[in-house]
């Protein structure tokens, strides 16, 4: 039973730490990764098959039309047939079944330009389509990078906050020793504890927040939730901030794949009403048929060919009023306004996303400053303790505040980071290397 015990503990433990993945990735990987398993770019890439398809209909009707009938039918109920026919009138033989067939082919000739119309504008709907779904891999590569950088940002002050409470640990370990010994008054000692707790209970939080967001990129990478991501500790790099806010503005022009896929739009929208226009002119095709029938003992028909010139026109334009025009004329207007809003948005994200991009790299010079004012301050305040000219309160005053400036410099570093990504973004570059 002992030995059974044993073993079954032993399989357990082992189950319960192989549960836990661990990974380590990159910034680069799990943009990747992201991508791949994305699945907004698994229903951006059905448009796309969907607008193929749209594509291949419209380049159908450029081909010749062949269509092919047959017909079979028995005449249960004897007919009355009386042929017109000179030397042939009275009753005709009995007719009990009847057998036809016929071919039909006819090629478009001039449709008025709605067919040529129809595949350049279905065409240009295709690559608004593709660059739909890039622009939906920038703002993925945008989120994954803001999933990355919180887990990063936890992960730091997690580590942080263990090295603060292993420092207190060990304070409280010689307060206890010199309260013993009569040096230090045992309300001294509970201040530093209650300091220690305090601390305990940022680390829980951080490492709880740590928690949060390792299963967010689980799920936006599309691991297993249970599978812990270790960040890469090289994530923060340095940002080139010496290009102007022109620079990125021209960038966003260049590389947005919104505005492309809007001039797309326009393009396709334009075809559509020079097709619409079009309804009002005939249409002209060359057709050609053969028929054969067969009716036993009264009629056979053979090698009945046909070749000809078909044109059709519809006379109802004449009182009708377009609305497809009218449509087709809208859509236009509605999209050119769209271009208008859409180039004043960009213009005022780009120089937005650029202002803080400058703001959060600014504020890591004074967190920075900070750090070394917080680091100073306790260096003479502990230094003043120690020669019983300082309190315990202020000391443990001046330890807080270094905590909070560490803190404040890994996050601040880490939002610098993200801001410089958001920009990137903004001029549609993010996943390019500038």
């Amino acid at each position: 039973m002992n030995k059974f015990l044993t073993t079954a503990l032993i399989v357990g433990t082992f189950y319960s730490v192989s549960a836990q993945e661990k990974r380590v990735l990159s910034l680069e990987e799990a943009v990747k990764l992201g991508i791949e398993n994305s699945k907004n770019l698994k229903i951006d890439q059905a448009k796309i098959e969907e607008s193929t398809a749209n594509l291949l209909e419209a380049k159908n009707k450029q081909l010749p039309e062949l269509k092919v009938s047959g017909s079979y039918m028995y005449l249960p109920l004897e007919p009355n047939v009386d042929l017109k026919i000179p030397g042939m009138s009275g009753g005709g033989p009995k007719v009990s079944n009847v057998l036809y067939g016929s071919a039909n082919l006819s090629v478009p000739i001039y449709s008025g330009g709605r067919i040529r119309y129809g595949i350049q504008s279905a065409e240009y709907l295709v690559e608004a389509s593709k660059l739909n779904s890039e622009n939906d891999k920038n703002a993925i590569a945008y989120n994954i990078s803001q999933a990355y950088n919180n887990l990063f940002k936890a992960s730091e002050v997690v580590k942080l906050l263990k090295e603060n409470l292993a420092s207190s640990q060990k304070r409280d370990q010689s307060f206890i020793k010199l309260e013993n010994n009569g040096v230090i008054a045992k309300n001294d000692r509970l201040k530093a504890q209650l300091q220690t707790s305090n601390i305990e209970l940022q680390l829980m939080e951080a490492e709880n927040n740590f928690s949060i967001a390792n299963i967010n990129m689980d799920l936006l990478l599309g691991l297993p939730d249970n599978t812990e991501i270790e960040v890469d500790s090289n994530y923060i790099g340095a940002d080139d901030l010496a290009k102007p806010d022109d620079y990125y503005l021209n960038l966003a022009r260049e590389n947005r794949k919104d505005i492309q896929a809007l001039d797309y739009q326009r393009k396709a929208a334009a075809l559509g009403t020079k097709a619409a226009k079009a309804e009002n002119l005939p249409s002209l095709a060359f057709t050609g048929g053969y028929v054969a029938a067969d009716i036993p003992k009264l009629l056979t028909i053979t090698n009945a060919v046909n070749v000809g010139v078909g044109i059709s026109y519809n006379l109802s334009n004449i009182w009708k009023k377009n609305s497809s025009l009218m449509q087709s004329k809208a859509r236009e207007q509605e999209l050119a306004a769209s271009n208008d809003l859409l180039n004043d948005n960009v213009t005022l994200e780009v120089k937005r996303d650029y202002q803080n991009d400058l703001y959060a790299h600014k504020k890591i010079d004074v967190y920075q400053r900070a750090l070394e004012q917080a680091e100073e301050n306790y260096r003479i305040t502990l230094n003043k303790y120690n020669n019983g000219l300082e309190t315990i309160t202020n000391l443990l005053d001046a330890d807080t505040a270094k905590i909070t400036a560490n803190v404040n410099v890994v996050t601040s570093k880490a939002d610098a980071a993200l801001a410089h990504k958001k920009l990137l973004q903004t001029a549609g570059v993010i996943n390019g290397n500038q």
